[in-house]
């Protein structure tokens, strides 16, 4: 609580822990376990002599009476009586309290509370997330909490509220991640019926999230979990311009077009329309980007991915979607060559294949 004090703008500070009525705390002393005396023996010996033991239950009518054995109630009312009453060891020797253990005065708990048998006090906070970064604030108090475990063995800590579901959801779009690239590349290989031109279409993915971070630096935005949310739509979204580049590429040379002559009419005959599709997207995204009402507030990060994602991504496909596809066909290429001159078992290979042009 004292560290999350340090911290502008984290308000509302509070614990789960709360004292209760007065009670005498119970410490055996070191010599008592020389004599085979633990904690537990030594406080059900003192709960049976002040609290009682149950020695016998008498069902009479109704009632149910139970005879409880334990000292008068005039050694009962001081802690004189608690010092001087003689405690038996495992061997039925009887010595001191005093001698064998320790009574001070202290709280008792309210109430105990428990996680997966563990007791547990929860501290919980409020955060104005427009003035802290949330991130820092959480990377720090870990670092602290870890040198302040260090001092006490046995204790151990975790993040739960907000933090704990944000790390929750991080593990569930990895997965979502990874099953939305795996759809697409199959949506993508059907068609082409190629398993290696999904990729050229996909590999401007990376940029365009690349371009979504840049996005929320120029807004002086945060990384949240709705901005991932954006970024897992936007992997859907900027494939759409490397599709048709690819495509327009692909139909050009099936009419018997040379690779580069398709490849670079493709960058001209397509511009116009990948851009304007672009520009259109982004500028249907600006009002949510500027929009200052507070029911529209967490939905800015994602407008924010998308849009610059999308702007990003653009730029670059005009540029890499081209040049990977030539790279890719100077692979296959340079495969066949290869693979014709072992195959053949040609002692002189063969002379590379050009293009045309």
């Amino acid at each position: 609580q004292e560290q999350l004090k340090t911290y502008a703008g984290v308000f509302d500070i509070m614990d789960t822990f709360q004292d209760g009525k007065p009670e005498i705390k119970l410490t055996i002393k070191p010599e008592a376990e020389l004599l085979g005396l633990t904690q537990t023996a030594l406080a059900r010996q003192v709960r049976e002599a002040f609290f009682g033991a149950q020695a016998q239950r008498i069902q009479r009518d109704r009632d149910d009476i139970r005879v409880m054995v334990r000292y008068p109630k005039e050694e009962r009312e001081s802690l004189a009586s608690l010092e001087d009453m003689q405690i038996r060891t495992p061997d039925g020797v009887e010595v001191p309290f005093s001698s064998v253990a320790e009574a001070d005065m202290g709280q008792s708990f309210s109430t105990i509370r428990r996680v997966n048998r563990n007791r547990t006090i929860s501290v919980t906070a409020d955060v104005d997330k427009e003035s802290v970064d949330m991130n820092q604030v959480e990377g720090e108090l870990i670092e602290y909490l870890d040198t302040l475990m260090a001092d006490y063995p046995g204790m151990s800590y975790q993040l739960e509220g907000e933090s704990r579901e944000r790390s929750e959801s991080f593990s569930t779009m990895i997965f979502g991640l990874f099953m939305i690239l795996f759809v697409i590349y199959s949506l993508l290989a059907i068609p082409f019926k190629d398993a290696i031109q999904p990729l050229i279409v996909m590999s401007v993915i990376p940029f365009g999230l690349i371009g979504a971070v840049l996005g929320h630096v120029i807004m002086g935005l945060t990384l949240s979990i709705m901005s991932l949310f954006g970024m897992l739509a936007l992997v859907g979204v900027v494939v759409n311009d490397s599709l048709v580049m690819v495509d327009f590429v692909n139909k050009r040379r099936h009419d018997g077009m040379s690779v580069r002559e398709a490849v670079q009419m493709a960058g001209g005959q397509r511009f116009r329309a990948i851009m304007l599709t672009s520009l259109t997207t982004f500028a249907g995204l600006l009002p949510l980007m500027f929009e200052k009402s507070t029911q529209a507030q967490f939905l800015i990060p994602m407008g924010v991915s998308l849009g610059f994602g999308i702007i990003f991504a653009t730029c670059i496909t005009l540029f890499l979607v081209p040049i990977n596809y030539l790279v890719l066909e100077d692979f296959k290429r340079g495969f066949m060559f290869l693979w014709n001159y072992e195959v053949g078992g040609r002692k002189q290979p063969p002379a590379l294949p050009v293009d045309a042009d």
